[in-house]
């Protein structure tokens, strides 16, 4: 078709972009850098700042101190109300509310129209073009595709601002040539009820000819699920025969990664990972998953990382441009961006996998980690152990959190790991032992704290009852779209308000 040969020709044209910027990093973020704060000099923000007098990255690093959503807060609401030139030039007309963990705080970020097309949208299209690369002679764009994004309406302050989830953001202000190859229709898509929202979206979808699905993996398990119910079929490619990519993000793929696959129909689906927040799209899959996500170093958004073994916050003193990044080393990712977020610590932790060209992983979040026996436990090592565990059981986990638990009776503890299998009918001791060994391989921290038994117990698994999550999340208003559980924590808080929720 006409369309699919146009498309090809834009991806052709758009790959050698990425070319450059994949293989002219530095100069990319350099270039980024004084795009951003030529900009930024016309507003309330660079003024304060003396932005004016910024003429190299080590100026813009001592005139700019490091920011989080505390001291940006004032900021933001200004612009909420209706304040023109805060933190970016002009009026900001759209709020992206962020998700983040389930009981955190809300947060309401600026989204401009330069973050937007030349950030959200352009790294969609790089996605694609570098999956079109990898696969030719596809015929994606004559082809519907369906983004399960968040469930929040769009709603108006002062006349001026719209605030909403980044996903009804995003599919509201779609280019016509976007728009037409989505589905469901937008008024369905933008439903508050989440679990209306879902419904609808299945039973209007049903009949569409869809190529390329996108979504977090949990509520991705959820709505393909409830499509096989209503149609009674065993896989997706015989609801929608020619899908055959998943774009997913926001969460690891690794505990859903196996059941996707089986209600997909296999390995025919493609499995595409971004890095996509409300806060900017930082980097998309360009080659294989083992080898990480491609830092998009060319999309208004310049980088900094502070390292985690001296990370204090807004306070830390150590900040490392890109060129003195190393490999496998834990990295608090710094962000100052078209939207106006300036210095902006967003939270999450990254690990290079390579360098030249800049591939990372994501291992977790600044504030989420375990380290109550010196193990220096993070994300990315328990949802490992809980892909290798459930692999080798052959169980499918639902759900689940982790905290420490501490005996004051010996004075040690161990981790409590609560969790939510989708088949609850398992011999449970055994899945303990093996559960503790998987984390043992893992995290060599871990293992040696372990032996013997001196500083830590095993681990215990206390079980839940299926959908108690999901519960749990709905009582909290936080159910659905890109609402996440908190995975690991140092406290117990979470856990213990679980537990009780069930009690």
């Amino acid at each position: 078709m006409l369309v699919d040969a146009l498309f090809s020709a834009y991806i052709k044209y758009r790959l050698r972009s990425i070319e450059v910027y994949r293989d002219f990093p530095l100069e990319s973020q350099r270039k980024v850098l004084s795009q951003l704060v030529t900009a930024g000099q016309r507003t309330n923000f660079g003024k304060i700042h003396n932005f004016d007098s910024i003429d190299s990255t080590p100026n813009f690093k001592h005139l700019v101190p490091l920011q989080d959503y505390s001291t940006l807060e004032p900021y933001i609401i200004q612009a909420i109300h209706g304040a023109k030139d805060v933190l970016w030039p002009g009026y900001t007309r759209w709020f992206a509310k962020s998700s983040g963990t389930t009981g955190t705080r809300m947060k309401t970020l600026p989204v401009t129209k330069e973050s937007l097309e030349n950030n959200h949208y352009a790294g969609g299209k790089d996605l694609l073009a570098c999956y079109h690369a990898q696969h030719a002679n596809r015929k994606l764009y004559s082809k519907k595709h369906l983004i399960l994004g968040g469930s929040n309406s769009l709603q108006s302050i002062d006349n001026n601002a719209i605030v909403a989830d980044l996903s009804a953001i995003i599919i509201d202000n779609l280019p016509l040539w976007t728009e037409f190859r989505r589905v469901p229709e937008k008024e369905i898509v933008l439903l508050s009820d989440w679990e209306d929202k879902l419904h609808k979206m299945a039973e209007s979808s049903l009949h569409e000819d869809i190529a390329i699905l996108a979504g977090v993996p949990s509520w991705m398990t959820t709505f393909t699920q409830l499509v096989l119910n209503k149609t009674g079929k065993n896989s997706l490619l015989e609801v929608w025969p020619n899908l055959e990519l998943y774009i997913h993000g926001g969460m690891s793929i690794r505990p859903y990664k196996e059941n996707l696959k089986r209600i997909f129909g296999g390995d025919a689906v493609h499995f595409v990972e971004s890095y996509n927040a409300s806060e900017g799209y930082f980097g998309l899959a360009d080659e294989t998953p083992e080898q990480g996500l491609l830092l998009l170093t060319d999309a208004q958004i310049y980088f900094e990382f502070i390292p985690m073994d001296c990370y204090q916050g807004i306070d830390s003193t150590t900040v490392l441009s890109l060129d003195e990044v190393r490999k496998d080393t834990d990295y608090a990712m710094v962000i100052s961006t078209s939207a106006g977020l300036w210095r902006y610590i967003i939270g999450d932790t990254i690990r290079f996998k390579s360098l030249f060209p800049f591939r990372f992983e994501v291992t977790g979040r600044t504030s989420h980690f375990i380290n109550g026996f010196g193990e220096k436990v993070v994300i990315a090592h328990v949802e490992k152990a809980i892909e290798n565990w459930g692999s080798r059981c052959g169980i499918t986990v639902s759900n689940y959190t982790v905290a420490p638990y501490f005996s004051f009776e010996g004075g040690i503890g161990g981790h409590e790991w609560l969790i939510e299998l989708k088949d609850p009918s398992v011999d449970h001791e055994s899945l303990e032992r093996s559960l503790d060994r998987c984390m043992r391989e893992v995290n060599s921290d871990y293992d040696t704290k372990r032996e013997g038994e001196i500083n830590m117990m095993p681990l215990k698994i206390t079980w839940i009852k299926n959908d108690a999550f999901s519960r749990w999340m709905k009582k909290n208003g936080k159910f659905g779209g890109q609402h996440k559980i908190p995975r690991v924590m140092n406290s117990r808080t979470y856990l213990d308000e679980l537990i009780q929720f069930e009690a």
